[in-house]
């Protein structure tokens, strides 16, 4: 699968970082081995046969120097000289970047002498200095901490990790492309870059186990990060594809979760649209039908200001009440849709008039749960068809559907 990243040369940096740590992650062999993000390097591997310190870099548009690598492998040799002294445990080092050219510029394995010369030994403020000596390690010890260090700069390119990642998340859980990078993948990067700003060590430690259970979740999230490597208009794009691209004779209901400060114009042009691309009430059409909305987080006030603008506007709806006063009333609300009366949209009230809305026989039911920051309902019955998408904000939802 074709990858195009849309993301700034930074951004993209630290999507390539979450994206290894995924990937060693996936790679653990056994549950309780755990990774640190951000501890001693970028990454440190535990399992019950290693433990490894990895820096790992994304340079696309850059060339490889020494002086790049330099910085993180004097960072690991004073790591090591802790280790010698006995106040830290030994580990194995690895630096493993991606550059768009010059790796001819390192041979492997590295000397000694190549060491000292090009990655000890540099200037801070106009004086030089040769950490070696600086930490009175011999030529013995710079040997033995060589046998720790695993130098890589022909990384995976970013499109290439990307792609074995989906293919090993699809092997983790049985599941086809889309499922594996909206769901799983996309799970699986909000939890990593949410490791990776806590202050506690112990916060940025997850074990293999931890990571699965947290990323075993059917849900297209809203994630910066995710939508940084999509880029907002292709991610839009692939949901409506995926969900909205045809009509089908289902009973649709959109469910909407609106936050305390939505803007009234924009909820009803919404309801607007969503009745617009999925009412078919024409003479022509067989089976006509119109879809079902749920607004969640809405008060009394603002839902009856919401129906008596669309009333203004001529706009036929039913919302299962067929008098003043009468008690909710699923016959009412389920009535045949038709060209004659032009009813282009039913609207629920509660989530009480939903549950006994959806326990109704009827056509076969999708749901769509829109929601800003948390989910806030599940199905009773397990089998209906029910996807949740979070998004930024209600009016993000035009362009998926």
């Amino acid at each position: 699968m074709a990858v195009t990243r849309s993301a700034s040369a930074s951004i993209l940096g630290y999507i390539y970082q979450f994206d290894y740590s995924i990937k060693c992650l996936l790679n653990l062999p056994n549950d309780d081995d755990y990774i640190e993000i951000e501890n001693i390097e970028d990454i440190d591997v535990h399992s019950c046969t290693e433990d490894s310190a990895i820096q790992c870099k994304y340079y696309a548009g850059t060339e490889y120097n020494h002086s790049i690598i330099a910085k993180p492998i004097r960072f690991m040799l004073n790591h090591y000289f802790e280790v010698r002294k006995g106040s830290k445990q030994a580990i194995n080092y690895k630096l493993y970047g991606y550059y768009q050219s010059g790796q001819e510029k390192l041979s492997l394995p590295v000397s000694v002498d190549f060491l000292k010369e090009h990655f000890l030994t540099y200037t801070k403020d106009r004086i030089n200095h040769k950490l070696h000596e600086d930490l009175g390690l011999s030529d013995d010890e710079l040997s033995d901490f060589l046998t720790f260090l695993s130098i890589d700069i022909n990384a995976e390119e970013n499109s290439i990790q990307f792609s074995n990642i989906i293919n090993n998340i699809k092997n983790a859980f049985g599941c086809d492309n889309f499922e594996a990078e909206h769901y799983y993948y996309n799970n699986a990067l909000k939890v990593v870059s949410h490791i990776a700003k806590q202050s506690n060590l112990r916060q940025r430690r997850i074990s293999k186990r931890e990571f699965l259970e947290q990323i075993n979740k059917k849900e297209i999230l809203f994630n910066k990060w995710f939508l940084q490597y999509k880029g907002e208009r292709v991610y839009y794009t692939t949901l409506r594809k995926q969900y909205f691209s045809s009509i089908n004779i289902s009973e649709r209901f959109f469910l909407i979760g609106v936050g305390s400060s939505f803007i009234k114009a924009e909820l009803k042009e919404l309801l607007l649209t969503i009745s617009q691309k999925w009412s078919k009430i024409s003479n022509r059409e067989p089976n006509p039908f119109c879809p079902y909305i749920y607004i969640h987080n809405i008060d009394e006030v603002n839902l009856t200001d919401l129906k008596l603008e669309l009333q203004k506007d001529d706009f036929e709806f039913i919302d299962g009440y067929p008098f003043k006063g009468s008690d909710f009333s699923v016959k009412s609300i389920t009535q045949k849709i038709s060209n004659s009366n032009k009813i282009k949209l039913r609207l629920i009230d509660t989530v009480d008039n939903l549950n006994l809305v959806l326990q109704s026989q009827g056509r076969t039911k999708e749901i769509y749960q829109f929601y800003i920051n948390e989910s806030f309902w599940e199905p009773e019955n397990t089998y209906t068809k029910h996807i949740k998408i979070q998004v930024k904000e209600i009016t993000s939802i035009k362009e998926i559907i």
